[in-house]
């Protein structure tokens, strides 16, 4: 089994898929004017309309109320990306810092309220520490 992807319900398609053009540097395929998806090697974000899930009635994910799950995105340099994106960013929740498993992360806030983290390991920077590194 491998994941295939996350996707974000959102009540703006448009304004969520112009935010992580801008923290992912590309360009969104968009299959139909309710759903975007930006593939990677490891896995797919993909964001889509409330439209999309109102089969699912009162069991549907609701937008904007997420507060359990942290997107992550691996990085060559936090620092590098941090400051690329910093003017779109309203929500800066963590400035580039090392963390205590020496992970680098940045985290702030998309749009609609979910939590980004931008890290890099300690290997993808070139240094090496004894110690096992969590994904964030």
């Amino acid at each position: 089994m491998n994941l295939a992807s996350i996707r974000i319900i959102t009540a703006d398609v448009d304004r969520l898929t112009h935010f992580y053009e801008a923290v992912t540097d590309t360009v969104a395929t968009r299959p139909a004017p309710v759903f975007a998806e930006f593939r990677t090697t490891t896995g797919t974000l993909a964001i889509a309309d409330t439209a999309t899930v109102a089969m699912l009635g009162d069991y549907a994910p609701q937008p904007g109320s997420n507060n359990t799950v942290i997107i992550e995105f691996l990085v060559a340099d936090v620092d590098a990306e941090f400051a690329r994106l910093r003017n779109v960013l309203e929500v800066i929740v963590l400035e580039p810092t090392t963390m205590p498993w020496g992970n680098r992360s940045a985290l702030f806030h998309d749009p609609d309220g979910n939590l980004v983290n931008l890290f890099s390991r300690p290997t993808d920077r070139g240094e090496l520490h004894a110690v096992p590194h969590p994904a964030s």
